[in-house]
């Protein structure tokens, strides 16, 4: 049989071709495959004549001495790095670097888009903060220039308060007011208290708070305004305690129990406290309606006995009046074995108890601070309208002495049956109506030829 025969591979190794001879062969002969022409690419590239990456030169440093003998120039220093004030949100913390993000994202996550639609597909039509305003205040005429911009300034109001802080300040006065009503209403994080620092401290003091003059601000830096408008502010991004801390700081007295060293040395004595806002005639502390519980009548009390120069104030969406609204679910045991309200009002004592006696406390404390009352707004308080003329005891509202000058009072329901309502609404708001009329009722004939003639602005069953 013949013998099979073995085909022996050669191991040479072939010359490599140069990349030009390649193209004119491929151009010569047939198509090279895309392996072929990548293998070649690798081959050329690895040649002596291939170019090479120039590295960047570098100058390498001279001592001072050297430089001087040699006569070499100084190297340029660096540009100094850029100051940046850190900005801090409401709640004092840090803010990441950059511009603010957009408001859709803000918006979203704080859960307006779920408020709206639950607005939206109640069967109750409910009025804005933006359409309540204080009788004898200035406000732009609405869809004018300057209310457009007021408008614009609050929307973007975390733009505003960071790049436009050392300008705040000088806004006129009359201006003054409603920008602070817009931004507490449109500003997407509401009005806190460095925005009314902003806008009514001068930035010179408003940066030295913590010096020994923090109390000099007060000397009628605003003396032209005297309307505050906090509408929707209150329970959101403000309290009420900042707002007192703000308008009536305690100034720091000095020890006055160290002796004397001399006899003729005159007395020291204290000056009276000074107000950031001397002629303060218009207050409106209306909340959200969707925030009413986090309202203080506490807070109030205490603000009150200072507001001796208020002649209008507006109470929008309060709730009932109770010292400690937390406490109406919570009870005590005593020693006998009982168990008893915690507060002095309880989660049925208006509804079943027939009890208005704490709520007539507050009220009569109220009205003896705030004596000089001209115009009341209550939109919205429609659950404790009984208690503008019940009386318990010697706790009740006196519209003949302590607000015997209020000759308008505004004791709007706050809101209307659509046309999809339920009966129970219409029963509800029905009711409201009739307790409107009955306060009015009261008023009139408490004063009875002997008071003020009172205006009293209400919802009519045909509105």
């Amino acid at each position: 049989m013949p013998k099979k025969r073995q085909h022996l591979k050669s191991f040479k190794p072939t010359p490599t071709a140069s990349p030009t001879l390649g193209s004119s062969s491929n151009a010569a002969g047939k198509t090279r495959s895309v392996n072929e022409l990548l293998a070649n690419l690798r081959h050329a590239s690895l040649g002596p004549e291939a170019p090479r990456q120039q590295l960047p030169i570098v100058t390498p440093s001279v001592p001072p001495a050297l430089r001087e003998i040699l006569q070499i120039p100084e190297s340029p220093l660096p540009a100094p790095r850029r100051q940046h004030r850190q900005r801090i949100d409401n709640n004092g913390r840090r803010l990441p670097a950059g511009p603010p993000p957009p408001r859709s994202w803000v918006t979203a996550r704080s859960g307006a888009t779920n408020r709206e639609g639950q607005l939206s597909r109640s069967t109750v039509n409910r009025c804005g903060l933006a359409d309540s305003t204080l009788p004898g205040t200035y406000l732009p005429a609405s869809r004018s220039l300057i209310d457009v911009t007021l408008r614009r300034i609050a929307a973007d109001w975390d733009i505003h308060r960071e790049f436009n802080q050392y300008h705040l300040y000088y806004i006129p006065s009359h201006l003054k007011s409603a920008l602070i009503r817009w931004i507490g209403i449109a500003s997407p994080d509401g009005l806190s208290l460095d925005d009314l620092k902003l806008i009514l401290v001068p930035f010179e003091i408003y940066e030295d708070e913590e010096g020994e003059d923090a109390s000099e601000y007060h000397t009628a830096v605003n003396a032209e305004v005297n309307y505050l408008d906090l509408s929707g502010a209150l329970g959101r991004s403000l309290t009420l305690k900042e707002v007192s801390e703000l308008l009536y700081p305690l100034k720091k007295q000095e020890d006055l129990a160290e002796t004397q060293e001399s006899w003729d040395e005159s007395e020291i004595i204290p000056s009276p406290p000074r107000v950031l806002l001397p002629n303060l005639t218009h207050l409106s502390l209306a909340l959200d309606p969707q925030l009413a519980s986090e309202a203080s009548w506490k807070q109030l009390l205490a603000m009150s006995s200072k507001l001796t120069t208020v002649t209008h104030l507006s109470l929008a969406y309060w709730p009932d009046p109770c010292l400690t609204p937390r406490a109406r679910l919570s009870t005590v045991t005593t020693p006998q074995g009982q168990s008893v309200a915690y507060g002095g009002t309880n989660y049925y004592s208006h509804s079943l108890d027939h009890d208005w006696s704490e709520a007539l406390l507050v009220l009569r404390m109220l009205s003896r601070n705030l004596y000089a009352l001209e115009f009341l707004d209550l939109t919205g308080c429609a659950p404790w309208f009984k208690a503008l003329m019940l009386r318990s005891e010697h706790d009740f509202v006196d519209w003949v002495g302590a607000w015997g000058k209020v000759t308008l009072l505004r004791i709007y329901t706050g809101w209307t049956p659509g046309d999809d309502a339920l009966p129970s609404e219409w029963i509800a708001y029905r009711e409201a109506l009739e307790v409107a009329a009955n306060v009015e009722r009261h008023i009139r004939t408490a004063r009875a030829g002997k008071g003020r003639i009172i205006t009293v602005e209400r919802n009519k069953l045909d509105q």
